[in-house]
């Protein structure tokens, strides 16, 4: 794990939003401001691979450009570039830099939890097991997500305001390819840049 941006001190509790930020989207940092909450400081990780995905030409340098725009100026968001793609290896590198006093939590919407939760891990480590080593956060986007009873009390949510549920990074994409308006969707820090390269589709979407 790579940190682009720093805070200190080393915080009791980290929140870590993981994804592809293709692009960053004002709902990213939505969830962000509201998981402060509960911890004391959130971590956007950028993986440099992806389980079944790849960056082509510049995609990775842009994305972190984008996200080191969007970040600045907000004293309890941090930035790294991690190895692995799977919550559960991104989790693990994050242990190994922040050690073990500090209480990790995996911070996601609902819809990205219900994939996790439901995800059949073959295998690797069953969800409840990886769940020993993180908590899940999720954010109330376009409901309030009930976890099973047997991982209820390693999941806590948060509350987003109504008008984010329909800001997502595949819908700025799809504005910008079908010449709408998209600049309400994207921090406005970072406007110019997405105008400036444009956006990336991964194969699958991202």
């Amino acid at each position: 794990m790579d940190h682009y941006i720093t805070v200190t001190p080393a915080p009791a509790k980290l929140a870590i939003l993981a994804g592809a930020f293709n692009p960053p989207t004002r709902a990213h940092l939505g969830m962000a401001d509201a998981a402060l909450a509960i911890v004391d400081e959130v971590l956007f990780a950028l993986p440099r691979a992806f389980p079944h995905k790849e960056y082509k030409g510049r995609e990775f340098e842009t994305r972190l450009e984008w996200l080191r725009a969007a970040l600045a100026g907000h004293p309890r968001f941090s930035l790294a570039v991690t190895e692995g793609g799977l919550f559960i290896e991104i989790a693990r590198e994050a242990r190994a830099v922040y050690g073990p006093s500090t209480e990790l939590f995996l911070l996601c919407g609902r819809d990205a939890a219900e994939r996790i939760v439901g995800w059949d891990y073959g295998e690797g480590d069953s969800i409840q097991k990886q769940l020993e080593t993180f908590q899940l956060l999720v954010a109330s986007r376009g409901g309030v997500y009930e976890p099973p009873p047997q991982i209820r009390d390693r999941v806590r949510s948060i509350a987003l305001p109504p008008e984010l549920d329909d800001v997502s990074s595949s819908e700025l994409r799809r504005r910008i390819a079908a010449g709408e308006p998209w600049q309400d969707l994207a921090p406005e820090s970072i406007v110019h840049l997405i105008e400036q390269h444009g956006c990336f589709i991964l194969t699958p979407d991202s």
